[in-house]
């Protein structure tokens, strides 16, 4: 059995280390910060990253399963991919890719709404003990962690501020809120950061079992495809912004997103273990009647792989493909520059 500590208080989920040096960006005090030898250290990591760490060994001990997880190499990668971004900031059209890291950098805001979600009271939800567990802790530090991580906190920036900052440096001048707003209005961002998520999609849970444990699942399976589908933009913007004949900043734009990636990655672990812990329990109904986690958890990952791998895919790469197009109307080679552009798409893309 697990002797490391399990059980946190918000306060401690929300330390962050002492730093040798605060990260700016864009002139904003960003989060996290470098240590004495100048490597970054994300924040709020301190208890965060050994407790998800503790909860996760102690799933694997009581009940000896895997941890729910989907490989990488699932999903398709960014559109546009590198060869097409660097193409079209060659013939300088760096339009598209200016709005991609609007577009991100303002989905990051959204981030803040987490802590707003409702969460069920767990040990009515479950035949077993969740003490000890991440799942008991979302309410405890975990989702206010995530929240401060994606949308900043008090006067300090987050996700949102670093890629904005990183797309400003990269192109050497700031994005106005005009402009912004044209480019998200144009992609279809309607509700402003921090509103109200769209409407949950159907039920497919039992009618018994709590609607809003139904919604916390849905809502953190959701979450978990889009944070490991995001790897593969962390790593296109990366190459793409150390690209120093290309983008401007000599590397900080990329330096910035890998520091993104840095933070992103206890989001990933503590989604994988609280909907693994889940899985691995049995639910209760209001009626008494339980439920295997497998199924019941089973039910609303494979819906939600297949609408990320389907119909929200399908959309993504029809809103990055408009935007090309918005970019090269009325250019004078457009024609041929959307044609070479096209040469270059991957064999999904093209099909």
């Amino acid at each position: 059995m697990t002797s490391s500590q399990t059980e946190y208080s918000e306060h401690e989920l929300l330390e962050s280390h002492r730093y040798a040096e605060p990260l700016h960006a864009g002139g904003i005090r960003c989060h996290g910060g470098l240590d004495d030898d100048g490597r970054y250290v994300s924040p709020r990591t301190v208890h965060r990253v050994p407790a998800i760490e503790a909860w996760e060994d102690g799933r694997a001990e009581a009940f000896g399963t895997p941890t729910l997880d989907i490989p990488l190499d699932r999903w398709p990668g960014p559109v546009p991919n590198v060869a097409q971004a660097k193409f079209l900031i060659a013939n300088g059209v760096p339009g598209p890719i200016i709005s991609t890291l609007t577009r991100i950098g303002t989905v990051e805001g959204f981030g803040g709404f987490i802590r707003t979600l409702p969460i069920p009271d767990l040990s009515r939800c479950f035949d077993e003990d969740v003490r000890g567990t991440a799942m008991a802790h979302l309410e405890r530090g975990l989702y206010e962690a995530h929240a401060r991580d994606e949308a900043g906190f008090e006067d300090e920036g987050g996700h949102k501020d670093m890629w904005f900052a990183a797309r400003d440096i990269a192109f050497e001048r700031p994005i106005t809120d005009d402009e912004a707003l044209e480019m998200l209005q144009r992609m279809g961002f309607s509700r402003a950061a921090g509103g109200p998520p769209p409407p949950a999609p159907p039920r497919v849970l039992p009618d018994d079992v709590d609607a809003d444990l139904e919604g916390l699942i849905e809502f953190m399976a959701r979450l978990l495809l889009i944070e490991i589908s995001a790897f593969h933009t962390f790593a296109w913007a990366e190459e793409v912004l150390r690209d120093t004949d290309l983008v401007a900043g000599e590397g900080e734009a990329a330096r910035l997103v890998s520091y993104i990636r840095s933070d992103e990655t206890p989001h990933v672990a503590y989604l994988k273990t609280t909907l693994s812990e889940m899985r691995d329990r049995t639910f209760v109904g209001s009626s008494g009647k339980r439920y295997p986690g497998t199924e019941m958890v089973g039910r609303i990952w494979d819906r939600s792989v297949a609408d990320s791998l389907g119909a929200r895919r399908e959309a993504n790469v029809k809103l990055a493909l408009s935007e090309v197009e918005h970019a090269l109307d009325g250019n004078a080679r457009g024609a041929d520059l959307l044609a070479e552009f096209a040469s270059l798409a991957t064999p999904e893309v093209a099909a």
